[in-house]
């Protein structure tokens, strides 16, 4: 039995890419349309792609909780669900619609445009687009704090070893659960802090991109809370793609997190971590400087089983008017998903 072939979770970083969410319209015919798009996504990269064959477009999907028992199979990925908001002392972390992620990466952002701009043609009135964000390469793989980001991905074969189911779910074998995140930047407090003050905060050297010494890295750094350790010293990975963003006009700035891993309990204790302390109140520093306006939960499955999903024969998890939103839940999930756009400053 061949093993199944995974979506291009494990492609090198990028130099551009657009992070675009999108949430299905409330009739079963709205679902399957989406479904249907997104499970055909590849016959659209192929078209932009090959107008530039070293532009290296690449797209993965990834579908939501909701979307999978509206319109996909009734079996579903074991690890599959909404994103769980976190409510720390003082810092908070807001769970937000979406229902498709087409994550798309190239070496030109206009691959990336051209991409989406087809997908969202594809969809039409079957979707609306709740989140959309331009990420590019800043500098030598640098966020907008001016630290490297992802030094500590893994590489290689523990890169599919984090990132890619395996037998544990054989059905979905080689898929991959993906959380995202848009992180707001406060520049102007940022830029506040002396150098030596922001390493603190990172638990990394600025310029070096050197991990700090554990006899000086504080254990409220991004760096200590973000290393999960095992008892028996095997380190707990995920595999970031991150880009930075920003708009001069809205003075808008900062980090798209995404995490892709065979298990999203690992990005969840993470996040646990980071948002409620480890111990309980010693959160993470970062999060003073980096506040998230988003947060959902993703399954990228494996190529076979995306394109299965576009066969009109796949039984769906609901029929007929049992697949519709409640009444008043349309207005509800479109009204709070759009304002994605307008969240800098709203508390969750």
């Amino acid at each position: 039995m061949s093993r199944p072939e995974p979506q291009p979770v494990l492609e090198p970083l990028s130099s551009a890419a657009l992070f675009l969410v999108v949430a299905a319209g409330p009739s079963r015919e709205d679902a399957r349309r989406v479904l249907e798009v997104s499970a055909d996504v590849g016959s659209l990269v192929r078209a932009v792609g090959f107008r530039e064959l070293a532009g290296s477009l690449k797209c993965v999907v990834g579908l939501g909780s909701d979307l999978w028992d509206r319109a996909g199979p009734r079996t579903r990925p074991t690890g599959l669900h909404p994103f769980v908001p976190l409510r720390g002392e003082v810092h908070s972390a807001p769970s937000t619609p979406g229902d498709v992620l087409f994550h798309i990466k190239a070496a030109r952002a206009d691959l990336c445009f051209e991409l989406g701009r087809l997908i969202v043609d594809a969809l039409g009135d079957a979707a609306t687009v709740v989140d959309d964000v331009t990420g590019f390469r800043y500098f030598d793989a640098r966020d907008l704090l001016g630290f490297v980001d992802g030094t500590e991905n893994p590489v290689g074969s523990g890169a599919g070893a984090a990132a890619l189911v395996g037998a544990e779910d054989e059905e979905f074998a080689g898929g991959s659960y993906v959380i995202v995140q848009k992180y707001l930047h406060d520049m102007a407090a940022w830029q506040s802090l002396t150098v030596e003050d922001q390493e603190r905060v990172i638990g990394r050297t600025k310029v070096e991109n050197v991990e700090l010494a554990d006899t000086v890295k504080p254990s409220n750094s991004h760096v200590a809370l973000n290393t999960l350790v095992d008892a028996d010293g095997t380190e707990r990975e995920i595999l970031r793609d991150n880009m930075p963003f920003g708009s001069l006009g809205d003075a808008e700035f900062g980090t798209y997190f995404i995490g892709y891993a065979k298990d999203p309990s690992v990005t969840e204790e993470m996040l646990r971590h980071m948002f409620l302390g480890d111990p309980p109140g010693n959160y993470d520093r970062i999060l003073d400087f980096s506040t998230a306006v988003t947060g959902t939960l993703f399954f990228a499955p494996s190529l076979d089983v995306l394109e299965s999903l576009g066969d009109p024969e796949t039984p769906g998890a609901a029929t007929g008017d049992d697949a519709s939103l409640p009444a008043g839940a349309e207005s509800d999930r479109y009204g709070k998903s759009l304002q994605i756009g307008d969240l800098k400053g709203v508390a969750q």
